[in-house]
């Protein structure tokens, strides 16, 4: 998302934020999303509805009241809101983290946001995708958005091989090269081709597959 912003040019430090799901992903990113981004998170959700409140919503102060209740809904001095009308809310980044398909060619053209972060598997479709593209929405697809974990499970699978094992502080800095650097690669393809970040992100990816493939003399 950092670097997203960058390549737009645009400061994310006060930036409007609505997160659909509020599990591991969704919860994660309100946590981190204010820490490291400056994000203002106005609305998340869960499976029983959403809250909304334009002033900002505080991580703590939420995740308690999940906690001690269940869910985000009926979270003090917040509006309700549905799932679907947090989707469409005027705010400068979404962060689908719960349902797949939850963007579709019967919503995408109401989408305000600037950026979505798919932090869900496969919550924008197809149709939803040529949509989005055509008005200018940044989509950080899902296989190079979400990837932190696997990445960092390769990490330890490093680790475990060597027998020799990175502090916490290390791994952070590892996964911020390897995710940086792979954002900055599918930017690079989709503006050489003049396609959405999805449509790169699997050009760089077949593209790898294959080299790999040839130097290893299968085909």
């Amino acid at each position: 998302m950092r670097a997203a912003a960058k390549a737009r040019q645009v400061d994310l430090h006060g930036a409007t934020t609505a997160n659909q799901g509020y599990g591991n992903a969704g919860s994660f990113a309100h946590k981190l999303g204010g820490e490291l981004l400056g994000l203002k998170v106005v609305a998340v959700s869960d499976s029983r509805g959403g809250i909304y409140n334009p002033a900002g919503l505080d991580y703590a102060a939420v995740l308690a009241h999940k906690q001690r209740t269940g869910s985000v809904i009926h979270f003090p001095g917040a509006q309700p809101i549905s799932n679907a009308e947090l989707l469409e809310l005027n705010v400068d980044v979404l962060i689908p983290a719960a349902l797949e398909n939850a963007i579709h060619g019967e919503n995408c053209e109401r989408i305000k946001a600037r950026f979505i972060a798919e932090l869900a598997n496969g919550p924008t479709t197809p149709e939803a995708d040529a949509v989005l593209f055509a008005k200018n929405i940044t989509v950080l697809p899902d296989f190079l958005c979400n990837a932190g974990g696997v990445t960092v499970s390769y990490f330890e699978m490093v680790q475990n091989a060597y027998g020799y094992y990175w502090d916490e502080g290390e791994v952070h800095q590892r996964l911020d090269q390897r995710m940086t650097a792979a954002f900055w690669k599918v930017h690079e393809v989709a503006q050489q081709h003049g396609v959405d970040y999805r449509k790169a992100a699997y050009l760089v990816a077949v593209s790898r597959v294959a080299e790999a493939v040839r130097l290893r003399g299968w085909a």
